[in-house]
């Protein structure tokens, strides 16, 4: 039984390391955009733009209007 919950324990470290070497694969590429200010502010204009527009949709979409 010690066994069983030696090897559960070890999910919660198993979750965070393969969630942030997916966050770091996935952002990898785009550190470069952030070393020039043109692009930088570009790309934080686009991110904000793009939650903005998922947050919207994702409103209408289930019924979730503050009225």
């Amino acid at each position: 039984m010690e066994e069983f919950f030696n090897n559960v324990s070890r999910y919660p470290r198993y979750l965070i390391s393969f969630s942030l070497g997916v966050l770091f694969s996935l952002f990898s590429p785009l550190l470069p955009l952030f070393k020039r200010p043109s692009t930088a502010i570009a790309s934080i204009g686009f991110l904000i733009a793009s939650i903005i527009a998922l947050s919207f949709t994702l409103r209408a979409m289930l019924g979730l209007d503050g009225v």
